[in-house]
């Protein structure tokens, strides 16, 4: 569990909005290729681990994503502040105040601050009442710029893209609080089990392919390079917490629906049945404004029975928290379904 802790922090702390993954890719790469494996990318820049098993013939599908929330320049503004717009479904109250940096096409990296731009409630009758929209939220650089003559001559330009500083923090009674969250707790599950299996030297039951995938927050990531033999698609996300909700932050959520339509009620049982059986803390629960690569895969066409398990995620899209108790109910569920039979 230490270990897993400690890649989720190494994972949060590597800028990866959804189309900007290169780097993180290159990390997991390096990861995975210490622990001995080959991995390929698609073209869409999706990183894939294939790990044959006794049952070729019938195989299963895996995934985490590591691309995350974050923005794109919209425009440079008259006083050398930036306009945004946004990369993923948030809003932008979730993101004032946040310190953030702006990714140039030339490499540079410049930070600066979300704020509103009526913040100063000395000047701004409605600085508290104004809409966060993006005519309003502006970023602050850190840099002595007052027209956008200045912010151009720094190098950035519309297109540049601009990450939000994950403040990763794991604290001594269990909980790590940090953005992106949501999924790079999945994807250190998924590294975690690919690493004792190659030192347990573990043959799994089935042919697996583990793809971490990097579009998932824009709607689609593992909807391609899904073998047609694959019979089961499990997404490995996180479990939506709030007013109704099941999904606490200490064991694993089981999703039995989504905003796309109900997951395969037959893998939703075997879950079930493997967590009592294992003595596995989970919950079952309904995420009423989500997607997963999963759904995406199945309005793609792809003929499998899919399914979708994860972390319980406090705060959804802005500043994320789970517990340790979450994080090992989960691997242990991808760990004992992966080495199970199918149901």
């Amino acid at each position: 569990m230490e270990n897993l802790l400690e890649l989720t922090k190494s994972l949060t702390t590597i800028p990866s909005p959804t189309g900007y993954t290169t780097e993180i890719m290159s990390f997991l790469e390096e990861e995975l290729g210490k622990i001995g494996y080959d991995t390929q990318q698609n073209r869409k820049g999706s990183l894939i681990v294939t790990v044959p098993g006794q049952n070729t013939e019938q195989q299963r599908f895996i995934t985490a994503h590591v691309d995350t929330l974050g923005a794109i320049v919209r425009a440079i503004k008259p006083d050398g502040r930036l306009k945004m717009d946004l990369i993923g479904g948030f809003k932008y109250n979730a993101i004032e105040g946040e310190y953030c940096t702006v990714h140039t096409q030339a490499g540079k990296e410049i930070t600066g601050t979300i704020l509103m731009h009526q913040t100063s409630v000395h000047v701004y009758q409605d600085a508290g009442t104004a809409e966060r929209n993006q005519s309003n939220m502006e970023i602050r650089l850190d840099e002595k710029v007052t027209n956008a003559e200045e912010t151009q001559a720094l190098g950035i330009e519309v297109g540049d893209f601009i990450s939000f500083d994950p403040r990763t923090e794991i604290t001594p009674s269990g909980f790590i609080k940090s953005r992106h969250l949501d999924d790079k707790v999945s994807a250190a599950i998924l590294v975690a089990f690919l690493q004792k299996i190659k030192e347990e030297n573990i043959e799994l039951p089935y042919t697996t392919c583990f793809l971490f995938s990097n579009n998932e927050e824009i709607g689609y990531g593992g909807n391609s390079n899904i073998d047609p033999r694959v019979v089961e698609y499990v997404a490995v996300d996180m479990g939506a917490m709030g007013d109704d909700q099941q999904t606490d932050e200490y064991t694993v959520s089981i999703c039995v629906k989504d905003g796309t339509g109900p997951y395969h009620l037959g893998l939703r049982n075997h879950f079930v049945a493997l967590c009592k059986a294992h003595d596995i803390p989970y919950k079952l629960d309904i995420y009423p404004f989500y997607g997963s690569d999963a759904s995406a895969a199945m309005r793609a066409g792809a003929d499998v029975k899919h399914g979708l398990i994860g972390a319980g995620i406090e705060a959804s899209h802005a500043y994320e928290r789970t517990h340790r108790d979450s994080i090992e109910a989960t691997y242990r569920l991808v760990e004992t379904y992966l080495l199970s039979p199918m149901g």
